[in-house]
């Protein structure tokens, strides 16, 4: 029987261990010792099992239409770690026939036979992080590979029969200039894969790089460089045969990620692992941080799960229940950040309200200042709206503009 879209769940697996933490990343992630990794994959199986009991094939059946492996690194596991997860899911949940199923590699965490593994587990998607095509900028930022070892990773992933492959790429890294940011895109559009991602660096507190920021030891590119960086990628990626389609995503005809289009279309997703969030029924959870206390919840709790879902919950933080004016901001605010915009007789079909009553006047003015385009079914973003989307989805924000009984 096929199931309706509320019957379908993405599910998003953690895996923090990587070989070596990046200056500029602030993403829950660290190395492990393998007695370590192997007590969160135990832990990380007894969760997928848990969760099971309720929305697996013991309970309400979803259907798995996206699965993805991120983290951290998750090529730094053993292939056998990947394959009894993902054997894990197969025997707890429903997994479509083709689902996509993505996992996250850097150079230097696999090679052809890894490959060959993921594949044959029912892993079609890889994303791999390449960053910067120069030697000097990879290493001022803390990457373990050179351009030649990517290359290595990259072909032999081709060679194993992967076709569907994303690549990460950063703008406004230290030192960089136009031309070497450019040399990096050509390079990239040049290899061929299907889906570009590319990200302005961001400087986060907590990261070694906010720490030398903050005392003038990072030299970065100044904010008419940045801007200059981010217009050439959409412009120069369009002109190679990749529409963006989201803000900082893009992809070949047919090749956009569904995994993360479905959190900018707020659908259900499970997050299992360390610190992962999820979004089921309108309700937000998040699972703990702390390593050691993730691990003893399993390990002290590992038989007999409840299918009752209010008696899972409380082993979760930030559980949120999301009200009717906050799943309609989530549904402007997230939706906003796709080129395609929002649908508003969606809005209408999903909240029983009428749009331009609720968000009509703040469209008009965000129109007026030429940051939306606002059509009869359709409000999107506009280049320059793109450019300040932070601000433009700020005002979809209802508090003090609609009475909290929505």
């Amino acid at each position: 029987m096929k199931k309706t879209e509320e019957q379908c769940l993405g599910i998003y697996i953690h895996i923090p261990f990587c070989l070596k933490k990046c200056g500029y990343c602030d993403f829950l992630s660290f190395s492990a010792q393998k007695a370590e990794q192997e007590n969160y994959i135990f832990a990380l199986l007894k969760e997928i099992m848990k969760w099971g009991e309720y929305y697996g094939k013991k309970g309400k059946d979803y259907q798995i239409i996206t699965i993805y492996f991120g983290g951290g690194t998750p090529s730094v596991l053993e292939p056998a770690y990947i394959e009894k997860i993902f054997s894990t899911l197969e025997k707890n949940y429903t997994i479509k026939s083709d689902a996509e199923i993505t996992i996250e590699c850097n150079p230097k965490t696999a090679d052809y036979d890894k490959f060959c593994s993921y594949l044959k587990a029912g892993i079609n998607r890889l994303s791999m992080g390449l960053q910067s095509v120069h030697n000097e900028e990879l290493k001022q930022i803390g990457r373990i590979h050179t351009w030649d070892d990517f290359l290595q990773t990259y072909h032999a992933a081709e060679s194993a029969g992967f076709s569907n492959i994303n690549l990460d790429i950063i703008s406004a890294l230290p030192d960089q200039t136009y031309d070497s940011y450019h040399k990096t895109l050509e390079q990239v559009v040049h290899l061929n894969p299907k889906h570009i991602s590319s990200y302005s660096l961001i400087i986060e507190e907590g990261t070694p790089f906010f720490d030398m920021y903050s005392q003038g030891l990072l030299h970065l590119p100044d904010e008419d460089l940045e801007r200059q960086m981010y217009y050439h990628t959409n412009k120069f990626l369009e002109q190679n045969g990749y529409h963006r389609y989201e803000i900082s995503n893009y992809a070949k005809a047919g090749y956009e990620s569904k995994h993360n289009s479905s959190y900018w279309k707020r659908k259900n997703y499970l997050g299992f692992g360390l610190g992962a969030s999820s979004l089921v029924d309108n309700i937000r959870f998040q699972n703990v941080n702390d390593f050691k206390q993730y691990i003893q919840r399993y390990f002290q709790n590992n038989e007999n799960y409840s299918n009752n879902i209010e008696e899972i919950l409380p082993y979760y933080k930030e559980v949120q229940i999301l009200s009717k004016r906050e799943q309609m901001e989530e549904f402007m605010f997230l939706g906003l950040r796709l080129t395609e915009g929002i649908s508003k007789s969606e809005f209408e079909k999903l909240y029983k309200r009428n749009f331009d009553k609720v968000y009509g006047k703040v469209c008009s003015r965000l129109a007026g200042m030429g940051l939306v385009y606002c059509e009869e079914d359709n409000v999107r973003l506009t280049n320059r709206g793109i450019d300040v989307s932070n601000q433009v989805m700020a005002e979809f924000l209802l508090e003090n503009k609609v009475s909290e009984t929505l």
